[in-house]
């Protein structure tokens, strides 16, 4: 069972340590945080769409977009001009619900996600 748990890199010495502390870098990002919810909950949405929902200029959600392709955290569909953007996978997502999950405790909201687990 040890060996199961250092395969998959969650153990203290993985070498995926450093490497999930770029993830927590690349997310730490109040924007980046805001597209990952909207990509969230839409699935597939174009950098204007995405302008609108985090309210910024296109410009800097595209230049956040293109960190977080690079990070492998977005992926593109390109329609004729037009690209679209949806998360690679639903690990950003759990981890963004996980923090703000985390941030309702800290300030002592109500836990509504406990609530729905039982």
């Amino acid at each position: 069972m040890d060996a199961d748990t250092k395969v998959c890199g969650i153990d203290p010495d993985s070498t995926f340590v450093e490497l999930a502390v770029e993830v927590f870098q690349m997310l730490a990002d109040a924007t980046r945080v805001r597209i990952v919810l909207a990509l969230r909950q839409a699935g597939e949405l174009s950098v204007n769409h995405l302008a609108d929902i985090v309210d910024k200029s296109p410009a800097a959600v595209s230049q956040h977009l293109a960190k977080l392709r690079m990070a492998r955290i977005v992926a593109t569909r390109q329609q004729g001009q037009r690209v679209f953007y949806r998360l690679e996978d639903e690990h950003a997502s759990q981890l963004v619900t996980q923090a703000i999950q985390q941030a309702e405790h800290t300030i002592g909201r109500p836990r509504h996600h406990h609530q729905a687990s039982a």
